[in-house]
């Protein structure tokens, strides 16, 4: 494991996080890994969405498109 040090930190978020590692039953410390590792995960996970995405837009690139609102509107008029 590596160590972190963040110098300059507001005393309010230290506050937010020492309130939430105590509702948590965690250490600070804990808690601090806690978030890191939440935040770092969902950023992977948006990152691997838009690929995704991107991948599939790909796919029909060329294609033309009908804009949502008008099938919506000729469904609904069935």
């Amino acid at each position: 494991m590596g160590t972190l040090t963040i110098r300059n930190v507001d005393p309010a978020v230290i506050d937010r996080l020492k309130a939430q590692a105590r509702a948590n039953q965690r250490s600070l410390d804990a808690e601090v890994r806690h978030v890191l590792k939440r935040e770092t995960s969902r950023a992977l996970r948006t990152r691997e969405f838009l690929a995704r995405a991107d991948a599939l837009a790909a796919t029909t690139a060329g294609t033309k498109h009908t804009a949502s609102t008008i099938l919506i509107r000729a469904d609904r008029d069935q």
